[in-house]
């Protein structure tokens, strides 16, 4: 079958590599504008852009799909797919475009829809603490996310697995969904199941404006709060008065009653013990000071040894 595909980070990059691999003609694809990075400010590539142009297929970056869509859909009709696949692009697309091939436009959405539509469902999936999630592959319709579904695949959230490890899982997930999905709709069986629209909930962008951890909270909430914002942007708490990223938590069994939230019950070998809202505890496993780098509590309790609060 020939394929436009749209999309940009890793997530996307493994479904375009499987249908590739498929032997599926990828006749062009659309990526984000290259962006500055760090210091130097180099200019660096989309992952799914490094592989079009190791494979080499056409690539095509346009600021806004909305600003050129006379001229994406032109473009579109001359690459002349079958099909239209998205994938964590990150661009809303115009009527042109969704109209642009015979067998439509479907889309490789990392939650179980309706739940968590939007631009960050792996993340708020932990961050709520869901014990599943999973893709769906739907097809793309005007509004954020609502299409009709054509199937999807679950899979358990582990306890202390982060929003970067449960990433890495899904987008697998997703890319075999995808090809799966790309042969029903080849071979004509593929299904349409309308969303229930009024169980939708939204995943919004994430921002450092979720980072701050407060204390008061229950263990469990911080910990959801310290998975979820991996890899970006991190829960960051203050212990005996530094500032700290928190990469790696887990919650103890523990109660303690007699101190107040924040304080350190323990640090040792083991990590550093916080006392958490309603004398739960959550134990600190890695985290990182400000201009350091990421490491185990532990280690960094070697050469910052705390003693407990009163």
């Amino acid at each position: 079958m020939k394929i436009v595909f749209m999309g940009t980070p890793e997530f996307a990059l493994a479904s375009l590599a499987r249908l590739y691999e498929a032997g599926h003609e990828i006749v062009g694809v659309y990526t984000q504008p290259d962006k500055p990075k760090n210091r130097g400010m180099k200019m660096i590539l989309s992952p799914v852009k490094t592989f079009a142009l190791a494979h080499d297929i056409p690539v095509f970056q346009p600021v806004s799909l909305k600003k050129t869509e006379a001229e994406t859909a032109e473009q579109l009709r001359a690459l002349a797919p079958d099909l239209i696949v998205v994938a964590a692009y990150g661009k809303i697309l115009p009527d042109a475009v969704l109209q642009a091939a015979p067998l439509g436009c479907i889309n490789v959405h990392a939650s179980l829809l309706p739940k968590y539509r939007g631009a960050a469902p792996i993340n708020w999936a932990v961050l709520n603490g869901e014990r599943e999630t999973g893709v769906t592959i739907m097809h793309v319709a005007p509004e954020l996310d609502a299409g009709d579904m054509i199937l999807a695949g679950s899979t358990e959230i582990g306890e202390n697995e982060t929003a970067a490890e449960l990433y890495d899982r899904l987008k697998v997930l997703g890319a075999e969904l995808l090809l799966e999905a790309v042969e029903q709709i080849q071979a004509g069986t593929a299904p349409r199941t309308p969303q229930d629209h009024a169980a939708s909930t939204y995943a919004p962008m994430l921002s450092k404006e979720l980072s701050p951890v407060d204390w008061n909270r229950p263990a469990g909430e911080i910990h959801n709060q310290v998975r979820g914002l991996q890899p970006w942007p991190t829960a960051c708490g203050e212990i005996q008065g530094t500032t700290f990223k928190i990469h790696r938590t887990c919650v103890s069994e523990e109660q303690e009653e007699g101190k107040r939230p924040g304080a350190v019950l323990r640090a040792d070998k083991n990590g550093i013990a916080v006392v958490c809202g309603g004398g739960t505890v959550l134990c600190i496993r890695e985290l990182q000071v400000q201009g350091g780098k990421r490491m185990q509590a532990s280690a960094y309790l070697l050469g910052h040894p705390m003693e407990p609060d009163v």
